[in-house]
């Protein structure tokens, strides 16, 4: 038998209905507000990736632009640093100049040109650490929490390395060289260097030995990730000995033989470093 409708029963069906459109209402207003922040949240307006969110990525557009700004920190450090080392300039001069003695200039704007790449590539050593810092911000977030740590010590060592490949090349094996060359002159021939030809030379000598002092951090890293053993390394030492000769023929600037050992005997040396540290210290 049908239920007879009353208003009892019609008021309290009605009160249920209004109730049920509110929640409703309130449920699809949250939705269109976290769907806003969510828009808002992006740059260009669009809906935000929620595993985006999650694991911290960026777009490639992203990338580019995070890229952009360390290069131009990068670069502005190294400005920065070249109008610092062009302000004192004249003791760079004289410190660069001191295994030579006197320095001549034959062109008119040889001088103020020198002076220029001197400032520069003083400046890049200085920004050295700036440079890699940015570097290694950018790559920060790419990295597990195990490569940062070797990053962490990857970074400065590579610095050291390079800065102590430069002064050994120029405490030690400049002097000896420069006296090697000046042994060949005589009273008839003397000899009389030119500020560009001699910062060339510099350039072109030391330069070399600040990449040949990374060669153990590279076979560390090579050991380290399983590609180079300690036995590999005391195999293919005959083979060691004879690529650094031919290294130091092709990275001199001069054809000498005397130059040549003085690049071989430090890339044979850090050679055997390279190897005591892989069997003795990392035990491969």
């Amino acid at each position: 038998m049908p239920e007879e409708s009353t208003p009892q029963n019609e008021t309290f069906n009605s009160s249920i209905d209004g109730k049920n459109s509110t929640d409703f209402d309130e449920a699809s207003a949250d939705q269109n507000c976290d769907n806003s922040e969510l828009q808002e949240s992006d740059g260009s307006g669009g809906p935000v990736d929620e595993k985006e969110i999650d694991d911290g990525s960026m777009s490639i557009i992203a990338h580019l632009e995070e890229l952009r700004w360390r290069l131009i920190r990068a670069i502005l450090a190294v400005l920065v640093c070249s109008g610092i080392c062009y302000c004192f300039i004249e003791e760079i001069m004289t410190f660069i100049s001191e295994p030579i003695g006197k320095l001549y200039y034959l062109q008119p704007s040889e001088a103020f040109f020198t002076y220029l790449k001197v400032s520069i590539f003083c400046g890049f050593i200085l920004a050295l650490p700036i440079v890699f810092y940015q570097i290694w911000c950018f790559i920060l977030p790419a990295l597990t929490i195990k490569e940062r740590y070797i990053a962490a010590v990857i970074v400065p060592s590579s610095v050291i390395l390079f800065l102590s490949g430069l002064a050994f090349s120029f405490f030690l094996v400049m002097p000896a060289a420069l006296k090697f060359f000046g042994g060949f002159g005589s009273d008839s021939l003397m000899p009389m260097f030119s500020v560009a030809r001699y910062f060339d030379f510099l350039f072109s000598f030391i330069l070399p030995f600040g990449f040949v002092f990374e060669l153990p951090l590279v076979i560390v890293i090579a050991a380290k990730l399983g590609f180079l053993s300690s036995k590999f390394l005391r195999d293919k030492r005959r083979y060691v000995i004879f690529l650094s000769f031919v290294i130091g023929a092709i990275i001199t600037p001069t054809p000498d033989i005397f130059t040549q050992i003085m690049v071989a005997l430090p890339m044979i040396i850090l050679h055997e470093l390279s190897y005591f540290i892989v069997r003795f210290v990392l035990r491969k």
